[in-house]
């Protein structure tokens, strides 16, 4: 396993963060933390970062104990973007990409590199204040990736963009993991955990909650629903089927408990013009809030 987090604890006055927390992240994946506001993914991300310390428990890279040397090999780009206003652009990425290691010459080749691909190479001898918030926030994803660290960390990166460079962002992850990088990010976008994600942990209340492969966990969710395509208008069948909603020539029912597939598919065929039959699983943000309305509850 290349990140481990094993039982993580960490208290503030009054208020307790992450409460025996652990996860294990494998090599070359996208692995989503996801969890509502205040529910502790900020502090474990601080934690596995080193910019603070846990009360209790350790943070481990391929069966190591991490260290500050181990920092060096970790992009991490915050929920609370920071760059130098009054810096030109590319100076200030290949300052950041030294500061990570890389030599003056390795930095200025990566930094054209990345600005040509991020579409910003006019944009190298122009001070940061000038850019937009979205192309300031390119740059900064530039100065998380550059040095090619093995471990990508992520808060919230696709805040503010708009969809086209959210897209572009969501490739240039994918790039980085098939280039051998592990991620880790933080979102509440469910979309994009559905579309990056191998796997994920969701925390609440200072505890995770729920965690898995998205297919399997989306297994572990579904509801015997499925979405019937025929012109006809389909009936309920008491103790087979309830219908839940009809629309542009798919109705979608749920199977009674017990009812086996098959039996529904020949009732089907033989009283409508069935054209396919497929079964609906349940989104991340569906998993999400329904993982996280339960873990409210009082146990």
């Amino acid at each position: 396993m290349f990140l481990e987090v094993n039982n993580i604890s960490k208290a503030y006055t009054g208020h307790v963060a992450l409460n025996d927390v652990s996860l294990s992240v494998p090599e070359g994946s996208v692995y989503g933390l996801l969890g509502p506001n205040g529910a502790g993914k900020s502090t474990l991300i601080r934690i596995i970062n080193r910019i603070i310390a846990p009360d209790s428990g350790e943070v481990t890279m391929r069966g190591n104990r991490m260290t500050d040397e181990d920092v060096r090999h970790i992009g991490y780009l915050p929920e609370e973007r920071g760059l130098y206003k009054k810096m030109k652009v590319g100076e200030q990425i290949v300052y950041l990409a030294r500061l990570k290691g890389m030599s003056r010459r390795d930095a200025v080749t990566a930094m054209r590199q990345w600005l040509r691909r991020f579409d910003l190479g006019e944009w190298e001898n122009r001070r940061m204040e000038a850019l937009s918030k979205g192309m300031q926030q390119k740059v900064q994803f530039i100065v998380t990736a550059i040095h090619r660290p093995q471990l990508l960390i992520f808060d919230e990166p696709f805040s503010g963009f708009d969809p086209l460079n959210a897209d572009l962002l969501k490739d240039e992850i994918l790039r980085l993991r098939g280039e051998g990088a592990t991620v880790l990010f933080s979102t509440h976008n469910m979309q994009s955990v559905e579309a990056l994600c191998d796997q994920f942990s969701l925390i609440n209340r200072s505890r995770v909650v729920l965690q898995g492969a998205i297919d399997e966990v989306k297994q572990q969710f579904k509801e015997n629903i499925f979405a019937v395509q025929t012109p006809d208008t389909i009936a309920a069948e008491p103790n087979m089927f309830d219908v839940i909603a009809t629309a542009d020539g798919t109705t979608t029912i749920r199977l009674a408990e017990g009812t086996e597939l098959r039996d529904v598919i020949n009732l089907l065929n033989s009283r409508y013009d069935l054209r396919g039959i497929t079964e609906v699983l349940p989104t991340m943000n569906e998993i999400f809030i329904k993982s996280v309305k339960q873990s409210d509850e009082p146990q």
